[in-house]
């Protein structure tokens, strides 16, 4: 059995040759480095490289399973993945430790007027009238229930916030007190003060909030995206903040990644932007890969997996 990674492992490296002593480890820095010859007999590859593409797959015919190191999954060539009977894994769970704290942050600094304090700093203005607002019963709708949406839930719900969410079929989810279906969005969207993205790209969810989905928010609502940037075209989201349909968006994702310096979000004062960086963390590839080891001792003992499986058909 070889496996092969897609970044360096450092330590881990040796863990995980003790660990598995029948296994073939090969590490290397990514997909440019992997040589034709392990590209040939290689079963698992493992750890994260965005330049991983269906070209490459095509070169790996014995591939069995590829244990994805990030959450997102819609970058993959899923097509290919699923019609040649490739297992997939990823790190939900795990980044969604990172992305509660980062959505909790994002709406603090936006109620406790964070910016606004800064900007006194560096103007030197003592505003000592300036006054936030409280989170406790406001009400906060996740746009999908999973892992993050869960992690945050647990924060909000001890902050006495009242959660709800958007699911496909409106299934109940431990730590929110109401649940609509995707046929309802427009509905919940009308009841709420914060909107979290936190769905991942499939078919149904690329452009799914268009321009009336925000006109049925409140004009003081918070948007904040940490799902997909494909959620919402980038012209809508520009528009709806020069607009002002709604009072403030933190974005962490977008449509088109990296943006440019040029790119017309950078000059939207109601829109705060972070670098695609709310699921990273250094603790990440540890935990990652001990739920690559665990799947994979089940793997090589019932050639099977245990945890985090994602279906190509859906992309999660």
């Amino acid at each position: 059995m070889k496996a092969v990674s897609l970044k360096k492992m450092g330590e881990l490296e040796n863990d995980l040759v003790e660990a598995f002593p029948n296994v073939n480890f090969i590490f290397t820095h990514g997909v440019s480095e992997i040589n034709d010859h392990d590209k040939k007999d290689l079963d698992i590859l493992f750890g994260y490289d965005g330049k991983l593409d269906e070209d490459f797959l095509k070169e790996c015919p014995n591939l069995k399973w590829l244990a994805w190191y990030a959450t997102g999954v819609n970058n993959l060539p899923l097509d290919y993945m699923n019609n040649h009977n490739i297992l997939l894994t990823n790190g939900r769970g795990v980044h969604a430790k990172q992305m509660s704290e980062f959505i909790m942050a994002f709406i603090l600094d936006d109620y406790k007027k964070m910016k606004v304090s800064f900007i006194n700093q560096a103007n030197k203005n003592y505003d000592s009238k300036l006054t936030g607002n409280r989170v406790s019963g406001e009400k906060l709708l996740f746009l999908g229930t999973g892992s993050i949406a869960q992690k945050t839930a647990t924060i909000a719900n001890a902050m006495d916030m009242i959660v709800q969410g958007v699911n496909t079929t409106g299934h109940p989810v431990d730590g929110f007190s109401k649940t609509y279906t995707i046929n309802h969005l427009s509905q919940a969207l009308e009841e709420v003060d914060i909107v979290v993205n936190t769905l991942p790209e499939t078919q149904q969810t690329i452009h799914l909030l268009q321009k009336e989905h925000f006109e049925k928010m409140k004009d003081s609502a918070l948007f904040i995206n940490v799902g997909r940037g494909t959620i919402v075209e980038e012209n809508v989201i520009a528009n709806v903040m020069r607009e002002n349909i709604i009072r403030q968006a933190y974005l962490d994702v977008f449509e088109n990644e990296p943006l440019k310096p040029s790119n017309q979000l950078y000059e939207i004062n109601n829109i705060t932007i972070t670098a695609h960086i709310t699921g990273n963390g250094i603790e990440n590839k540890q935990e990652v890969t001990e739920i690559f080891k665990r799947n994979l001792n089940h793997f090589l003992n019932k050639n099977a997996l245990i945890e985090n499986k994602v279906d190509p058909k859906t992309g999660y």
